[in-house]
């Protein structure tokens, strides 16, 4: 009885301390609250998807199947951003056995998209658009995996609403808009792409109704046959027959072959709280291993946005992000060596390369003891404490570029990740995964569990580390470390670094002073993603969820 009392003590110590400084009105420093509930919360970076998966709550669905509703509606929603034309990852926590499951479904090169190949076509460097640079996409079979172990409810109930608003329409929200309107030129190349997303020969503008019958009709198929549909069906011959005319070499057997992945996360601890990830070929690692070397320095004496702190995670940022390059690679093809990363005694010698005094500009990666832009992140809880921490992408703004006639989805441009460069353990390969951008996470400690993740291509690991810090070292509650102002650094080399404008001009010419090349964004910039979050407290069962004021979305609760 005593040891159950002093873990309840424990939570509510935690929480009061998560959300102490936020009690208030009177002096609240949040763009929004909190949404908090007995029942399930959506998440997502769109009110209309948040909706639509809290609705599947309601009617006995759970946080699984509310993820991939919410997904399905984002693919029609933010076309630019993710789609069924892309890949996914999700961390699964599932209340009944307490366990942690995570999903790679990412998508391998054709087999015969090769360097030897590419070079034949005149190609010495990795495409970043055209048919080149797709690979298999992952995401439909992901919705199968997840659903045939943890559903309750048939893929053509999950899609029905979106393919009613595909029918339909729906008016274009303001952010999503804007991004419509940056990557207008990448449309113009293929016919198909221009007459699905630009119907008036421009962008749809804020509040025009958008209709996409194309995407009705491949979500249909895909509700009525399964993921045959995708990758053996008609869907898939409509992709083929698209690769073919473009001079691809896409397969029918690189579809039929394909299969999403079970891994096991992986994870370090932060201060007390165990924090995870997925394991390569995902960039994740590189969160895991800035919070090492960040373990090494006071962060919570500096103060949260200081000069100190900001100095220290600017340079954790490069010594993970240039180990993260050197070695994470697709692991059936290189060995990873993820332990070695991921060692606090390595990190320890790692973070004596910090210089609190001066930046520097040239990284280069370590040696890991040898032991054994464009994106969609949504989370779920439901009321019976399954998490949900889920991410997918088309890579770049509308991936390749590439729509297949009659399919209404862009094809990911994944495969511009890889390297031509022999020597590189990413280097590209037939039905090899890519390293990839786009992760899950999730964070615990005791009964408090958190899902989240935050989007925008090479910098989602340093933003995952600074959301974990400002609820770890300054007690921020999951709104607040949502919203606190963020850098980035969204290149490999040199000393340039992005800071929105809310870091106080002092830190940022103190920064300057020490060798950073600084470039002030907007106060709420996507330069540094948008996020979600949800928590929930397992002694009380009450969830929290949270929505970046970056993004157009919401913190849906179950009705």
């Amino acid at each position: 009885m005593t040891r159950v009392m002093n873990q309840k003590l424990f939570v509510v110590l935690t929480l009061a301390s998560l959300f102490a400084r936020h009690t208030w009105a009177e002096n609240h420093s949040q763009a929004r609250s909190m949404v908090i509930s007995r029942y399930g919360i959506v998440a997502s970076e769109h009110p209309l998807a948040s909706q639509i998966g809290a609705n599947v709550l309601a009617h006995g669905g759970n946080a699984i199947d509310a993820a991939v509703a919410a997904n399905a509606a984002m693919g029609l929603l933010g076309p630019m951003a993710n789609g069924i034309g892309g890949d996914l990852f999700a961390i699964v926590y599932e209340a009944k056995t307490g366990k942690l499951h995570g999903l790679n479904a990412s998508g391998w090169a054709p087999a015969g998209l090769t360097p030897q190949f590419l070079e034949s076509k005149g190609i010495l460097k990795m495409p970043q658009t055209n048919i080149h640079s797709v690979t298999i996409p992952g995401a439909v079979d992901g919705w199968s995996k997840l659903l045939e172990r943890f559903g309750r409810k048939k893929l053509s109930e999950l899609l029905a609403p979106s393919i009613r608003y595909a029918e339909e329409g729906f008016p274009v929200t303001e952010i999503f808009a804007s991004y419509w309107a940056a990557s207008e030129k990448r449309l113009h190349p293929d016919q198909n792409a221009e007459r699905v997303f630009l119907p008036a020969g421009r962008p749809p503008r804020v509040g025009e109704i958008f209709r996409n019958p194309d995407l009705a009709w491949s979500y249909k198929q895909i509700a009525r046959y399964g993921r045959k549909a995708f990758y053996e069906g008609e869907v898939g011959k409509r992709i083929l027959a698209c690769s073919t005319r473009l001079g691809g070499t896409m397969t029918a057997e690189d579809f039929a072959k394909f299969s999403s992945e079970w891994v096991e996360p992986i994870s370090t601890t932060y201060r007390g709280w165990k924090v995870y990830e997925l394991p390569p070929n995902g960039q994740g690692i590189a969160a895991l291993t800035m919070l090492n070397l960040m373990e090494n320095f006071p962060l919570s004496q500096f103060g949260a946005g200081s000069l100190q702190s900001f100095q220290v995670m600017i340079e954790a940022k490069k010594l993970a992000y240039a180990d993260m390059l050197q070695y994470v690679c697709d692991p059936k093809f290189n060995t990873v060596p993820v332990t070695g990363i991921l060692s606090k005694t390595y990190a320890h010698e790692r973070a004596g390369l910090i210089d609190l005094e001066r930046a520097n500009c040239n990284v280069p990666a370590g040696h890991p003891p040898a032991v054994g832009s464009d994106t969609t992140y949504l989370c779920v809880v439901d009321r019976e404490g399954n998490m949900v921490s889920y991410i997918q992408s088309i890579y770049e703004s509308f991936g390749s570029g590439v729509v297949a006639e009659g399919t209404g989805f862009a094809l990911q441009n994944r495969g511009g990740l890889f390297s031509l460069d022999p020597a590189s353990p990413n280097v590209l390969a037939g039905r090899k995964r890519p390293l990839h951008t786009i992760i899950p996470a999730f964070m615990e400690k005791q009964n408090v569990r958190i899902a989240f993740g935050i989007m925008g291509g090479w910098n989602q690991s340093q933003a995952h580390a600074q959301f974990v810090s400002d609820i770890v070292d300054y007690q921020m509650n999951i709104q607040s470390a949502l919203e606190a102002p963020r850098f980035t650094k969204p290149t490999f080399g040199g000393c340039d670094v992005e800071m929105e404008g809310r870091v106080p001009v002092g830190v940022r010419d103190a920064l300057s002073a020490k060798g950073h090349v600084i470039k002030v964004l907007g106060d709420f910039s996507s330069n540094v993603g948008g996020g979600q979050a949800v928590l929930r407290d397992f002694v009380t069962g009450v969830n929290y969820g949270a929505s970046d004021p970056r993004k157009d979305g919401a913190a849906i609760p179950q009705p």
